[in-house]
């Protein structure tokens, strides 16, 4: 409780004089019964029920775009998040394989800027190429090419011809891919702020014999190591393999022991 000071009989003081009859006067004021100071109080040991823990939030799950299985179980949120930018560059074969994934799933996709890319390796992991827009040479801005695709294709593939794209367009590229609900992947280039890296790198052989017979033979197999790298998380890295069938092209799925998670 506040004190209550009389101020009379202060008329006629200088101001040092009325601050030193003051502090006096405080000085001198008893306590209120208010401000006694009370016993104290006996402390209950009994217990009493804990509040319940507050349940977490869900954690928000975004569409995505499927990949080959064997790729699936070292994503975090198990493909490639629609409305984001996933940056992959090392061995061709990781980009072929989510192209086949997203196209035989019955979605579209568009390639930008690489005329160089291996259609017929994709058709035989299963791409459905009518599914595919291709524009190998797409003049001196191929960003603004990809920036007006996003808007009504699933999957953007974008070859960047080895230059960077500049912070400042990027995000606003990154935002144009949010707001349509397309994933833009970008390639052979710099692009700062992927929300997801991945890098493919060739691991191994399998059917070129050994001994004497070593580099004689036909491919059977074809081992990646692949890195996956996304914000604010440690790099996983896995092992997989393709196999060719006779008809085509298989990925390792997470049931083989041709996937193996990697120490970081």
């Amino acid at each position: 409780m506040p004190v209550s000071v009389d101020f009379e009989g202060l008329e006629g003081l200088s101001r040092s004089e009325r601050i030193e009859m003051l502090r006096r006067r405080i000085h001198s004021t008893p306590p209120s019964a208010s401000a006694q100071p009370t016993p104290a109080q006996p402390v209950s040991l009994t217990a009493t029920a804990a509040a319940p823990e507050r349940e977490p939030a869900p954690r928000r799950v975004r569409p995505v775009l499927p990949v080959p299985a064997a790729l699936s179980a070292l994503l975090p949120e198990g493909g490639l998040a629609r409305g984001s930018v996933v940056s992959v560059s090392g061995a061709g074969s990781l980009l072929l394989g989510i192209l086949a994934a997203v196209t035989g799933s019955g979605r579209h996709a568009a390639v930008i800027g690489l005329p160089r890319l291996g259609l017929l390796a994709a058709s035989e992991m299963g791409a459905q190429l009518h599914r595919v827009a291709l524009v190998p040479d797409p003049g001196p801005d191929p960003v603004e090419v990809a920036a007006v695709l996003l808007d009504g294709i699933d999957l953007v593939v974008l070859g960047l011809g080895g230059s960077a794209v500049p912070p400042s367009r990027a995000r606003a590229v990154v935002a144009r891919a949010r707001n349509k609900g397309a994933t833009l992947i970008v390639t052979d280039g710099r692009w700062d702020g992927a929300e997801l890296r991945l890098e493919a790198r060739i691991d191994g052989y399998d059917g070129l014999g050994s001994g004497a017979r070593t580099g004689h033979g036909r491919v059977r197999a074809v081992h990646l190591g692949v890195e996956v790298q996304a914000r604010a998380s440690r790099p996983r890295r896995g092992r997989l393999t393709l196999t060719s069938t006779g008809s085509g092209v298989e990925w390792g799925t997470k049931a083989d022991p041709v996937l193996e998670a990697l120490p970081s």
